[in-house]
């Protein structure tokens, strides 16, 4: 299983938000360069990366930052943030990242999501932001009234090749994450899904190691406050 260390992007530092919150926001020290250097150090091999400037603009908004880490370091990067256009994600795919996140514009248009998978095939990941099982859009901030499950049944077969979902009462709380909620997900999903939204200890690393369809975990919060030494979350990582 994938271990991917996250790197969100504000104003030009690392930051992290509680449950997608603005006003919630921690900012941290160390810069975006700095911190994938330190990721780098413990030998990951898969980073995610959320400009959260974009997102708020619909811009691509740090793809400078983003560009000098794909530059220095050799990871296998997948970016989200307000990417809502074949422009957008072109500019990701001409740098270098791995996968590109779609998520409001994939959801608000399913033709977009489609021929994007098309356009950029094994490039595109979708990101589902879930809280009580519907879909968020737009920062969190927009309910579409969309079931979660049904939206993926709806979307299976477009070619998406991978899929994030988030829990978002979960996100930045360190109260693990939705086990359960995700599990329902893999096992529809024709792709292989990444856990998002929660992470607290070792012990979460662990238990989704045990699920099936998962291809890795996301952890944030955890890493910048401390909860969980790079040291010990390198043990559990497979792709040393």
């Amino acid at each position: 299983m994938k271990i991917f260390p996250a790197i969100d992007i504000k104003d030009k530092k690392c930051v992290r938000l509680i449950k997608g919150d603005f006003s919630q926001k921690t900012e941290y020290e160390i810069s975006p360069i700095e911190q994938a250097k330190q990721f780098i150090d413990y030998g990951f091999k898969n980073l995610h990366i959320v400009d959260l400037d974009g997102a708020l603009t619909g811009e691509t908004v740090n793809l400078d930052i983003i560009q000098e880490i794909v530059t220095k370091f050799d990871f296998k990067i997948e970016i989200g943030g307000g990417v809502r256009e074949f422009e957008s994600i072109e500019k990701y795919t001409d740098i270098g990242v791995d996968k590109v996140i779609l998520g409001s514009a994939a959801i608000k248009d399913k033709n977009f999501l489609k021929k994007a998978c098309k356009k950029f095939p094994k490039k595109i990941a979708l990101g589902l932001d879930s809280k009580h099982g519907k879909l968020l859009v737009s920062g969190w901030k927009e309910s579409m009234d969309i079931v979660t499950l049904d939206f993926l049944k709806e979307v299976n077969d477009y070619g998406v090749s991978r899929l994030i979902f988030t829990d978002i009462n979960r996100d930045g709380t360190k109260q693990s994450p939705n086990f359960e909620e995700t599990s329902k997900i893999a096992e529809i999903s024709n792709c292989p899904v990444i856990i998002s939204g929660g992470v607290a200890s070792i012990e979460d690393i662990k238990k989704a190691k045990m699920l099936k369809n998962i291809e890795g975990i996301i952890v944030g919060k955890a890493i910048y406050d401390g909860d969980i030494k790079l040291e010990e979350l390198a043990r559990e990582n497979v792709e040393k």
